[in-house]
């Protein structure tokens, strides 16, 4: 009888075990997941703030626009070169930590900028604000990675994507708000609390690893004994990546979309202000729109590319790259003041972002890098993206300023060379997108 029981007990006791393991792996990756979508939209809020106060900063002659052009390039430069240099630290690092300490301490750059009224001081915070930023993708990243299994990250990856959206729209709306009641000094609070309330929750709830929570690894023991054996071929596919044409024109397409895209969020709501009159809120809120519909060109960028082209990224890429630069001639081409023109206008242009971002942005240098390299291949894609976005805000601070004029006392700006500019870089970015057309992709 002593020897049923304990047989039983043997046989039985591993399955409420394994219940438990199971139930406690599903909690830790949602909650995992919510805390990587929640924190990095947050990370956008504290990147994105000085976008919504660029106007009122103008009017109070507290810097002009060069000067916010440089200072909007810094970030951009030092976000590229941490964005490379932190991944492989997110690599080696608990990345609950990692990604919490870059959120804090963005957050409190936010809050030393309501303060500050030099401008070096402040092109030396936000710079410092870039190389922090770029912490959270890299967590996040590597967090996702850890926590599910081949089959079901690319899944998650795709919403977890929409976490920049979401940022975005929340910058637009929440400290537009805010700038609007009680000044630009408050944007820069209102991002900083935000932002500390952020890592707080990425403390509270993002998770290391697997087995940090007394948990088994994720992907199976066999996955991990072949990425071991691959170990020695990682730095000859890499220079491959490295040598390949076809890569480095993507980079530069991308970084074209990148000035682009970044013109509209950095200068969309200057230039609605500006030219057409639009209040802060008003124009904050015309720009948010181009945030919430990247979300849905974000997410539904995979599904259109395999449904509907076969798993080819080149006709979706030509397709959306054309309604980017359709969108941005409707939206600064067309004279006078058309609500629901601009609000179309940025329809068109979110959508086309959202879909450019994942295929100009990573995925299609991705699809022809040799399979152990797709680091390498979106490290080179990821350094020439905001280089461009730093190019594009020292430019278009250069531009906007050089073509200002004062009549009646009231500053007039001509922005036809903007409009050049940026339409220019979208359709390039088109063209040289044309160039990699017939390039096979990886077996």
């Amino acid at each position: 009888m002593l020897k049923r029981i304990i047989n039983f007990y043997r046989i039985s006791s591993p399955a409420p075990i394994l219940q438990e393991n199971s139930h406690k792996l599903k909690k830790l990756q949602w909650a995992t997941f919510l805390s990587a979508l929640a924190g990095y939209g947050i990370y956008y809020v504290c990147r994105l703030s000085l976008n919504v106060i660029k106007k009122p900063i103008v009017d109070e002659g507290i810097f002009s626009e060069t000067e916010l052009g440089i200072i909007g390039a810094v970030l951009f430069f030092t976000y590229a070169i941490g964005k490379f240099t932190n991944g492989f630290l997110a690599d080696r690092s608990n990345i609950r930590h990692f990604m919490s300490t870059g959120l804090l301490v963005t957050a409190l750059v936010n809050l030393c900028l309501g303060f500050a009224h030099s401008f070096i001081l402040f092109a030396i915070l936000w710079g410092i604000s870039g190389w922090f930023q770029s912490m959270g993708a890299a967590s996040c990243v590597v967090g996702l990675s850890r926590w599910f299994s081949d089959k079901k990250r690319g899944s998650f990856y795709g919403f977890w994507s929409a976490s920049h959206n979401i940022g975005e729209a929340m910058t637009f709306i929440i400290i537009a708000s805010i700038v609007s009641v009680l000044g630009w000094r408050y944007g820069f609070f209102g991002a900083g609390i935000i932002g500390l309330i952020g890592a707080l929750v990425v403390w509270n709830f993002f998770h290391d690893t697997p087995e940090s929570e007394g948990i088994p690894p994720v992907n199976h023991p066999k996955q991990k004994v072949e990425d071991a054996i691959n170990q020695s071929d990682f730095n000859k596919a890499q220079r491959q990546a490295l040598s390949m044409p076809a890569i480095w024109i993507l980079a530069l397409s991308s970084a074209l979309m990148y000035i682009s895209r970044y013109a509209v969020n950095s200068w969309g709501v200057f230039y609605l202000e500006a030219q057409k009159g639009y209040s802060t809120l008003d124009a904050s809120f015309i720009i948010s729109i181009s945030s919430v519909c990247g979300v849905i060109g974000t997410m539904f960028s995979g599904v259109i590319s395999d449904k509907f082209f076969g798993g080819r990224r080149n006709m979706p890429a030509l397709i959306f790259g054309l309604m980017n630069v359709a969108a941005l001639c409707l939206f600064l081409l067309v004279p006078g003041v058309h609500f629901w023109l601009d609000v179309a206008a940025m329809v068109l242009f979110g959508t086309a972002i959202g879909v450019l971002l994942c295929f100009l942005g990573g995925l299609m240098a991705v699809d022809i890098a040799p399979r152990n390299a797709s680091g390498a291949a979106l490290g080179i894609v990821g350094v020439a993206s905001y280089i461009g976005a730093g190019i594009q805000d020292i430019m278009s601070g250069i531009l906007i300023e050089g073509h200002k004029s004062i009549i009646d006392g009231k500053e007039i700006y001509d922005f036809s060379y903007i409009n050049i500019f940026w339409i220019g870089a979208a359709l390039l970015s088109v063209f040289f997108a044309l160039l990699v057309w017939n390039v096979k992709t990886k077996d």
